[in-house]
């Protein structure tokens, strides 16, 4: 053997460095590393909480905490502009990233001012700023500017929508707005408004307080239904609002329906209200209820995330709560009205018309860990994806890989398979479809190698990975540029990372290549903008 054969700057294996720009991640593969404010975007829309495979929460989480702060002396401008962005567009599965950074960039000199002044854009309930104040503490103590900040909170708003947070969501994480008002000490002229604070701090009431607060107390302070319904469709009161008793009541539910439960909290409720017998598989409030959640301008008022839809799907059609706290029989048209409400949370998507093979990365690593905090796992969520991404590139391919090691060998998997699912499943069978596929490691030039090998012809690769790529014999971009010398056609790579991490098989010197933070509600938008060259 000529051992000079073995040097090369075209074909360099992924253990090997293959260009300056990347770095060694954590499976022991070399990647490049994403901008900071790349990174921003994968840590505010996946969150940190499941870890990954080679990364444990806490040190995610260490890790995306010091980026925050990098950028909070470096760049406060954008840093807090990105932050309320994610936040607001309703990009993020939950909104505890978002509330953690701007509670941290609230504690240094430079992004202080802009972030206190964009607490109401992101602590849009009373349960958001309760959660801010506890990552708050984790950073500063309660000088002026954030006494302020929370003060102002409550006194920007009139009396009956701060009795409407104050009542909705009175306790979360061990704080109280009992307590946020005694550390705030926010001080109106407005007589309702003042009463309202008396009431959160001392629980009085008097000729001032809103009559939401007065329902409030007179629902605690009864047992009777027919109360309980009137206050509902009289006052206003949500579920949140009413005494666990009540909530057992199907005269009380009628009443929620009837005057309209959100969509989020109606999701997360269809199986007390199958249990109650509200939604019968046939009759009852069954086709009224399925019409709401797949209303997709109801989802996109209610800033409806799809993860969340997803894990609302899988939990109602699985009949069994992931807490224990009960079965039920699935309806099924409420089962199929989450399936459509799934895609309809990511609003119309423009087919790019672009001949796309989506590849899925299988490998055991996308299979620990979870969204966001969520009960869904970077595989199950990437499969979800392709999902939608087939139902809007009708011609589009699918495909999931693994180890390459010669893929035929015998107790070993294919290295590439094609993936057997259609937009036309329920969403469950289809994940779990994802779910039997054997796992292996992680070879992400395979859907690039397999499309030159096979003499395919590919405008856009979509690649679903956590880009902790270290197996093959070859870099996914280089595999990328001999496809493309081959194929004679100009193709683009789109890489959805899944997990929070600085790593993407994505090289950021090359303008066909593009690497977005997965399970944003915006990408299949950017896929198919991205593919027509927009």
């Amino acid at each position: 053997m000529d051992i000079l054969r073995a040097v090369s700057r075209r074909r360099t294996p992924q253990h090997e460095q293959a260009d300056a720009h990347q770095k060694r991640n954590e499976a022991g593969g070399y990647t490049f590393v994403l901008d900071d404010v790349a990174r921003l975007r994968r840590f505010l829309t996946l969150g940190v909480d499941g870890g990954t495979y080679y990364a444990a929460p806490r040190d995610l989480a260490r890790d995306n905490a010091e980026l925050v702060l990098r950028l909070a002396e470096r760049d406060p401008d954008v840093l807090v502009r990105t932050i309320v962005e994610v936040s607001a567009r309703g990009a993020a599965p939950r909104q505890q990233p978002a509330l953690f950074a701007l509670a941290a960039a609230s504690s240094v000199p430079g992004s202080a001012q802009a972030a206190l002044a964009a607490l109401p854009r992101v602590a849009r309930t009373g349960t958001h700023l309760l959660q801010f104040a506890g990552y708050a503490e984790q950073f500063r103590g309660w000088g002026r500017g954030l006494r302020r900040a929370v003060g102002r909170w409550y006194t920007d708003k009139d009396a009956d929508a701060v009795a409407h947070q104050a009542v909705k969501y009175r306790q979360r994480e061990g704080w109280s707005h009992r307590d946020l008002l005694r550390l705030a000490h926010p001080v109106t002229s407005d007589p309702a408004l003042r009463a309202t604070f008396d009431w959160i701090t001392h629980a009085s009431t008097g000729n001032a307080t809103p009559k939401l607060i007065e329902a409030f107390v007179r629902a605690g302070a009864t047992s009777d239904v027919a109360t309980w319904a009137a206050l509902v469709r009289d006052a206003g009161l949500t579920w949140e609002m009413l005494p666990d008793a009540a909530l057992g009541e199907t005269a009380v539910w009628d009443a929620l329906l009837d005057v309209g439960v959100p969509a989020t909290a109606l999701m997360r409720q269809l199986p007390r209200l199958t249990r109650l017998g509200v939604l019968p598989a046939t009759g009852g409030r069954t086709a009224e209820v399925a019409d709401r959640l797949a209303d997709p301008e109801r989802l996109r008022r209610a800033r409806v995330h799809p993860v969340n839809v997803l894990v609302a799907q899988r939990t109602y059609a699985s009949g069994r709560s992931t807490r224990g706290s009960g079965t039920w029989e699935p309806t099924p048209a409420i089962t199929d009205a989450l399936d459509a409400a799934f895609s309809a949370a990511f609003g119309a998507v423009d087919p790019s018309g672009t001949r796309t093979m989506l590849a899925v990365d299988v490998s055991g690593s996308m299979g620990f860990g979870n969204i966001s905090g969520l009960p869904i796992t970077p595989r199950e969520a990437a499969a979800a994806l392709s999902l939608v991404q087939l139902a809007t590139e009708p011609t589009a391919s699918a495909v999931a890989f693994t180890a390459a090691g010669g893929g035929h060998r015998w107790g070993e998997p294919p290295a590439l398979a094609p993936l057997r699912i259609s937009p036309r499943q329920r969403l469950d069978d289809a994940l779990r479809v994802v779910d039997s596929l054997p796992m292996g490691s992680t070879d992400c030039a395979q859907p690039m190698l397999h499309a030159t090998r096979e003499g395919l012809e590919v405008d856009t690769f979509v690649v679903y990975t956590d880009n902790e790529t270290w197996h093959g014999s070859v870099h996914p971009h280089q595999a990328l540029r001999e496809y493309r010398e081959r194929s004679g056609i100009a193709a683009r790579l789109v890489v959805v990372g899944m997990t929070a991490t600085e790593f993407s098989i994505a090289d950021p010197a090359d303008p066909g290549m593009l690497d977005v933070a997965g399970f944003d509600a915006a990408v299949p938008s950017l896929i198919s903008e991205f593919a027509r060259g927009l």
